[in-house]
């Protein structure tokens, strides 16, 4: 089950330079819809949100869960 933050969403896709049009071809989910997301005006089916996780993990991206010591973020693998 994605577990996934609007943040790492963004930062994700930023990371890889990846554009909306890029990332919502990629997943198969409207641009307008990860826009909405990544604003945090609009949630996310979570299949929709499932597919947005495995195309960015797919191209690198690892999701860190917020812990005591911080908040949710994200890196690339080496």
């Amino acid at each position: 089950m994605p577990t996934v933050t609007s943040l790492q969403v963004r930062l994700a896709r930023c990371a890889l330079g990846l554009s909306l049009r890029e990332l919502a071809g990629a997943a198969e989910v409207s641009p307008n819809t990860i826009t909405r997301f990544e604003l945090g005006k609009g949630g996310l089916q979570m299949a929709s949100l499932a597919r947005l996780q495995e195309v960015l993990e797919h191209r690198g991206v690892v999701f860190v869960a917020a812990d005591q010591s911080g908040s949710a973020t994200v890196r690339l693998k080496l």
